[in-house]
């Protein structure tokens, strides 16, 4: 459930029967080994998909049919980048894969600061920090 949505995979250990420990450690380990995938994958995956919405821009127009523009200045994208010239390199690898999803977070957080080498440590680090919050927000508080 983490490489999903990683901000709820703690909700259902304490009706599993785990403990503490073994619901953070489970949400941080499918949250880390995604981050892993998506995170050093990102250019192959961006540059596939780049390609494929060429594909299809290109078969549209080869039937007469005008594609739709996509926009550049969405919700969402200002968002990240409000918090990219707010909180830093520090804030994006600790609160997007938080708050967006895995997937998604660590492939932002690879477009804008992948060539730097702390990077990926950092979203592992804020996988843990987050999945130990989570993990005692809903076992002692709820």
């Amino acid at each position: 459930m983490a490489t999903v949505k990683f901000s709820v995979s703690t909700v259902p250990g304490p009706r599993l029967g785990m403990t503490f420990f073994e619901t953070a450690l489970a949400s941080f380990a499918g949250g880390a080994s995604c981050a892993l995938v998506c995170y050093f994958a990102s250019d192959a995956i961006l540059l596939f998909l780049k390609k494929r919405a060429q594909k299809k821009q290109a078969l549209l127009e080869s039937q007469g049919i005008q594609p739709k523009v996509k926009r550049k200045f969405t919700r969402m994208n200002k968002m990240v980048i409000r918090v990219k010239m707010k909180f830093g390199q520090i804030g994006i690898c600790f609160f997007a894969p938080f708050f967006l999803s895995v997937p998604i977070g660590s492939m932002v957080v690879a477009k804008f600061y992948g060539k730097r080498w702390e990077t990926f440590p950092l979203i592992v680090l804020g996988l843990a920090v987050n999945a130990s919050l989570t993990s005692l927000i809903v076992y002692f508080v709820f």
